[in-house]
């Protein structure tokens, strides 16, 4: 009998390990694949009681321009000296957007940030609330110091946050997987299976998304199928020797990038205004001749790509084209053909364009203007077996649990959200003792379809 008992407990618990590290793995593959706020001059506040709110803003290609400390739940003449500060790097360097860190005083620091905005009437200015987690472990790091040498390593922090926004992918793949922090239970699973699923997730996200040669950092080059660190490092040496890649096949150039590495990588790999748009697609260099036959086909040329007034018509074409019937006329593989063409159709395209942008807000949420029955606007924060957690706005997240996702029975609740899904949903409970919000989608769907019926 007690053989028999450790026998069901060693496999029940592998079990639930497994199927731990596999949420886990989903939650940081939606988490990296959060549409990027692209074009914004973004301000990052790192918020601290002790040590002061630390701020650092960075343009829209991620490069810091200004950075400092300003103290924002001290006394009332340090927040006016802090909104000064802030306001007039504002208006000096033309922010659009405040990315607030969600640690320690980010609530007092979503105040402060609310009330700068309201007061000064910026209009154009928005703030949203960012997942710090791991933003410390990449100050601290050789790759931050190598990247930032300059400033210091509470300033990096800011810098991180800023950049989350801009491009979540690009910043969190700097970042042990295992600090980010999304799941549930990650310490108690096997790290060495947790690493290596956490590894192949985010390998999986970069190739997905492809980067661009030009301006990728070692730690994204690096995720890419067939390229290492020490490779990342070399193409990164040559763009700053030789300046900015023109085509793909210069990187046969690189030093110790072979022919295998080449064949495995140039298909993530994009070229913006390079001498082909085909550079700018995932078609591979091998299937160009495949791609411009399959253009002529079209009646279509490769200038077309770039041509952002001849695009829809030629993705209405190929819309209308029969993949099979020109695979078999060119002699080339269905599944190639309908690759290409999905590529020709939309040229640089970002497949995070098609998910919903970030929530960002201009006014702060009090818990005193919330009863049951409001209807708030949330972004998905994190995924257990048993709900959602829901930042709507207030220092503490909101649970969305299972029983309350759908009229019809959940599984689990991935199969009907994802990490940075931004969706509205009604309270149910509130308890200010506890600090719990209970948040229900079932609810709001049944009162919206009542109103419909009214109606």
């Amino acid at each position: 009998l007690p053989a028999l008992e450790r026998e069901l407990r060693a496999r029940l618990t592998e079990e639930a390990e497994e199927k731990a590290i596999k949420i886990f793995g989903q939650n940081l593959k939606q988490l990296l694949l959060q549409p990027p706020l692209a074009g914004h001059v973004v301000m990052g506040l790192d918020p601290g009681y002790r040590t002061g709110c630390k701020v650092a803003v960075v343009d829209a290609t991620g490069h810091v321009r200004a950075s400092g400390v300003v103290q924002v739940t001290q006394s009332d003449a340090a927040r006016r000296a802090a909104a000064q500060q802030l306001l007039s790097l504002i208006k000096e360097h033309g922010v659009t957007l405040i990315s607030i860190g969600n640690g320690t005083a980010s609530y007092e620091t979503e105040q402060f940030t609310a009330a700068l905005i309201r007061d000064n009437n910026l209009a154009n200015v928005h703030y949203l609330i960012t997942n710090e987690a791991g933003a410390s472990v990449y100050s601290a790091s050789a790759l931050a110091k190598e990247e930032l040498p300059d400033y210091d390593v509470t300033i990096r922090g800011a810098v991180s946050i800023a950049r989350r926004v801009q491009d979540p992918l690009a910043e969190l793949v700097k970042i042990d997987p295992q600090a980010i922090g999304v799941g549930q239970y990650q310490h108690d699973v096997s790290q060495k299976e947790l690493k290596e699923t956490l590894d192949a997730t985010v390998e999986d996200a970069v190739n997905h998304v492809g980067v661009d040669l030009n301006t990728a950092s070692p730690a994204l080059l690096g995720r890419i199928a067939g390229i290492n660190a020490a490779i990342a490092k070399n193409i990164v040496a040559y763009r700053n020797e030789h300046g900015k890649f023109t085509n793909r096949s210069t990187l046969h150039k690189v030093s110790r990038l072979g022919d295998a590495a080449f064949t495995q990588c140039a298909g993530f790999l994009r070229i913006r205004a390079g001498e082909t748009p085909l550079d700018d697609t995932s078609v591979h260099p091998e299937s160009y001749n495949l791609a411009r036959a399959l253009l002529r086909e079209l009646c279509a040329a490769e200038g077309d790509l770039t041509d952002r007034a001849a695009l829809p018509a030629l993705a209405l074409k190929i819309a209308q084209t029969d993949a099979a019937a020109l695979a078999k006329k060119l002699g080339a593989g269905v599944p190639t053909v309908t690759d290409i063409l999905k590529a020709l159709a939309r040229p640089g395209r970002d497949p995070r364009e098609d998910l919903p942008a970030p929530l960002t807000r201009q006014n702060i949420v009090k818990l005193s203007d919330l009863a049951v029955g409001t209807i708030l606007r949330g972004t998905v924060r994190n995924i257990t077996d048993f709900g959602a957690f829901i930042d709507i706005g207030l220092k503490q997240a909101g649970l969305l649990h299972i029983s309350e996702m759908s009229g019809r029975r959940v599984r689990h609740p991935l199969d009907v959200l994802s990490v940075g899904d931004v969706l509205d949903v009604m309270i149910i409970s509130i308890d200010e003792t506890r600090g719990r919000i209970g948040l229900s989608l079932k609810q709001l769907q049944m009162q919206r379809e009542k109103e419909k019926k009214r109606a």
